[in-house]
């Protein structure tokens, strides 16, 4: 990754909501945060109030004692049950979710709406391009998980449609 991706990337993230972005190339970390403790204590060793480059993590001799695994939480039981009433509508990209095709337009959908497959339903702006959202499924909009101009992420839950 070169200095101009990494720019456009701190770019990037100052002019959203995001808080932090760390990615991960040919064994690199780059770690890109504001208004956190690690961005603060980064400029006072004078780098770049946004930008923490890591090297590559070394590799596990021992792997650490495991403990045991959480229990579950009540929410997990009622996905498996939503999984059974709903579709998910998921973001195919990282981006800002938009409603409608324009501030002053009204949203392409709403909760209760009958969609049918390829029926669009929002717009995800990433890279300044916009990306149309189509349904895969036919249904009723039963909720609408992300607010007008909030970021999102690849896989995201955006729509939940009654089966």
């Amino acid at each position: 990754m070169d200095i101009q991706e990494i720019k456009q990337l701190i770019k990037l993230v100052e002019k959203s909501d995001i808080g932090e972005l760390e990615l991960e190339e040919e064994g690199r970390k780059i770690r890109i945060a504001k208004n956190s403790s690690a961005a603060s204590s980064a400029m006072e060793n004078g780098i770049p109030n946004s930008v923490i480059l890591q090297p590559p993590a070394p590799a596990l001799v021992a792997a650490p004692a495991q403990s045991p695994p959480p229990a579950p939480a009540p929410e997990a039981n009622s996905s498996a049950t939503d999984a059974d009433k709903f579709y998910e509508i998921r973001s195919p990209m990282v981006g800002t979710f938009y409603r409608s095709p324009s501030p002053d337009a009204a949203p392409y959908v709403e909760v209760g709406d009958q969609v049918s497959e390829g029926a669009k339903l929002c717009i995800i702006e990433a890279m300044k391009l916009m990306n149309e959202i189509e349904s895969e499924f036919s249904g009723k909009i039963a909720k609408i998980m992300v607010d007008n101009t909030q970021p999102v992420e690849y896989n995201q839950v955006l729509f939940l449609i009654e089966k």
